[in-house]
């Protein structure tokens, strides 16, 4: 069985963390058989050594009988070669078992992310998601250590116990008795050690959405004076983690310790009464060997069944958490009513925005998130009494709202890879587009990431257009709509630029456009957009709004923002006091008829100064 990109892990066992354990052995359980039974032989043979070397000592070296000495030898050879090669194959096959249960933990998690769209962070933290994804993952993966090592453990624990009967009885009892009796010492610290190991989980996870907090608002709480703030609470919650750590690893310590400390106990006490036997002419000189031998080899299962024990208490905390996340569920869509057929009004009842289509409409408020709340309520983020047309937006299907409506989150995850994939085109698409300079307007040099492409865009007139030539036009249009050529210029390889997680190589008014263009390249019937330019200079903002006007031209496009240069083209303003509508018109209009609007836009003489130069088709400074 493998794994790979495109095959389906499965539905997975979501009723506890030990059913999801056993659903992943059942999933991969010819590999997982295969590594119980290399494992059993493995370390029964582990065994078999001091057996065939009890019978060379009785049979072979005390009665001088050199024949059968090199018999047994020989033996005893073959033995540790079989097992040798065993031992390998053992750990390649729990090598492979553990990579799939970690890549299809990790398929069935990103899987149900994915599901969950945009209801996974209303219900789940950033650092939950990450510490699942970064740890619990790993833990659950090593806990199957049980299925090939854990059932060998027991069968060659029952296998000596079996030799043993054959040398005495007592020796028997006391090897068969004492792996329960290490089983009743440990059991407790193995409960406690589940308890410790789940506070830890869930502190770490908090710390680590704080981490993430911290690292994507540095700037403005560097601006705000509050990074020291900040830092001391970052510095009291680590310190609880690492207390609560250092709890979890007194607990593994114990474990360790015992694991190490009892079985040499143990095979004192069997070695002990062997060599008493032994005096007492009980048991030959071969069989006293071969009981050390045996207490000896028994040290691995215990070793492993004390491992076994350690990871499952671990693994089934993590899978807990990973069952957590897989019973979340987003919200219901009972939406059986179709979605208007023609462009229709977007209302919002709750704050009095009506967006009439083919318009572009800006909202204006002191208070961003309420702009940010309509929106949200627009595009159905959250519930609401929002219609669409006269078709409450509740009773469309979500599918058929997705596919029309685009919210275009100014905080939208930037996945790592190549910049056209950032953006939303493929790479055979690309390779249609003759150069990457014809993407980005420069005809007269092509970009030199376009490799061999051919040297100008302008195909002869009878020429069949190549293939991706749509796509290529519909990446040039929202590139040049988003004034991010000159992002493209800068990167060393163009649009082929491999690009960091969540773009952090490229400024914060880099990204803004290049997810400005990215939404663009969509082209949907309804574009709903929160501060799209609040990160851009006064003269790339007017670049973008002038463009986004004309791109937008005869589509429904919804701004929330209070940049005048934005203000200044939209058709539609609608002033927002406390989340409702206070007043409607024209920028202009809006200007000199309403003082609190006029406060909030034009907060300074350069910025009414703007404000002018825009309306009267000047460009901005």
């Amino acid at each position: 069985m493998r794994i790979d990109a495109y095959e389906d892990p499965g539905t997975p066992d979501r009723r506890g963390g030990w059913r999801y354990l056993a659903w992943l052995v059942r999933r991969q359980w010819p590999r997982c058989l295969a590594g119980a039974v290399l494992a059993s032989v493995w370390m029964v043979l582990l065994a078999a050594t001091p057996y065939l070397m009890a019978r060379a000592v009785d049979h072979g070296l005390e009665p001088g009988d050199m024949g059968a000495l090199a018999g047994w030898t020989g033996a005893m050879v073959a033995v540790g070669g079989v097992n040798a090669w065993l031992g390998v194959m053992r750990h390649r096959t729990m090598t492979k078992v553990r990579m799939d249960a970690n890549f299809r933990t990790v398929k069935v998690v990103v899987g149900h992310a994915t599901r969950l769209g945009a209801a996974l962070r209303g219900q789940v933290g950033t650092g939950e998601v990450v510490t699942i994804g970064v740890g619990d993952v790993q833990t659950i993966s090593t806990s199957l250590t049980a299925v090939g090592p854990g059932v060998g453990a027991i069968v060659a624990y029952a296998a000596v116990g079996g030799l043993m009967l054959s040398v005495s009885i007592r020796l028997a009892l006391v090897v068969l008795l004492g792996v329960p009796v290490l089983g009743l010492l440990l059991g407790p610290l193995m409960g406690r050690l589940q308890g410790r190991e789940a506070e830890y989980r869930e502190r770490q996870s908090v710390l680590t959405a704080r981490i993430g907090d911290l690292a994507g608002g540095l700037r403005v709480l560097n601006g705000l004076g509050g990074k020291g703030l900040v830092a001391d609470a970052f510095h009291r919650d680590s310190g609880r983690l690492r207390e609560q750590g250092y709890r979890v690893g007194a607990v593994t310590s114990w474990i360790q310790a015992l694991g190490v400390g009892l079985p040499m106990l143990f095979l004192a006490l069997v070695t002990w009464l062997g060599a008493r036997q032994a005096a007492q002419d009980h048991i030959s000189v071969g069989e006293l060997v071969s009981v050390y031998g045996y207490v000896v080899a028994l040290g691995w299962p215990v070793a492993f069944l004390i491992e076994m024990g350690h990871q499952l208490s671990r693994g089934v905390v993590a899978a807990r958490r990973v069952v957590a996340f897989l019973r979340l569920e987003p919200a219901p869509d009972e939406g059986t009513r179709d979605a208007p057929a023609e462009p229709s009004v977007l209302h919002d009842p709750a704050s009095g925005v009506r967006i009439t289509p083919g318009r572009l409409t800006a909202l204006v408020t002191t208070h961003p998130s309420d702009a940010t709340d309509i929106l949200d309520r627009l595009a159905r983020y959250t519930p609401s009494d929002a219609t669409w047309g006269d078709i409450p937006l509740a009773d469309i299907p979500l599918p058929q709202i997705r596919s029309r409506i685009l919210l275009a989150d100014p905080e939208a995850d930037l996945f790592a890879g190549p910049l056209h994939d950032v953006i939303g085109v493929a790479e055979a698409n690309l390779r249609g587009a003759g150069t990457l300079s014809a993407v980005i307007g420069d005809e007269e040099t092509p970009h030199r990431g376009a490799g061999n492409c051919a040297t100008s865009h302008e195909a002869p007139a009878a020429a069949k257009p190549p293939p991706g030539a749509d796509e290529t036009a519909k990446l040039t249009a929202a590139i040049r709509t988003a004034a991010a050529e000159d992002i493209i210029r800068a990167l060393p390889d163009g649009l082929r630029t491999q690009v960091a997680a969540q773009a952090r190589d490229l400024s914060g008014g880099q990204r803004q456009r290049i997810r400005l263009a990215r939404a663009l390249l969509t082209d949907p019937e309804v574009l709903l957009a929160p501060e799209p330019t609040s990160a851009l200079d006064a003269h790339t903002e007017a670049t973008v709004a002038d463009r986004l006007k004309q791109a937008r031209r005869g589509r429904t496009t919804v701004l929330a923002a209070t940049s005048p240069l934005l203000l200044a083209r939209a058709d539609v303003v609608h002033h927002l006091v406390d989340g409702k509508v206070a007043a409607t018109g024209t920028h202009r209009e809006l200007l000199e008829t309403e003082p609190g609007y006029r406060a909030l836009v034009a907060r300074d003489d350069e910025g009414a100064e703007d404000t002018e130069r825009a309306e009267e088709g000047a460009p901005a400074r």
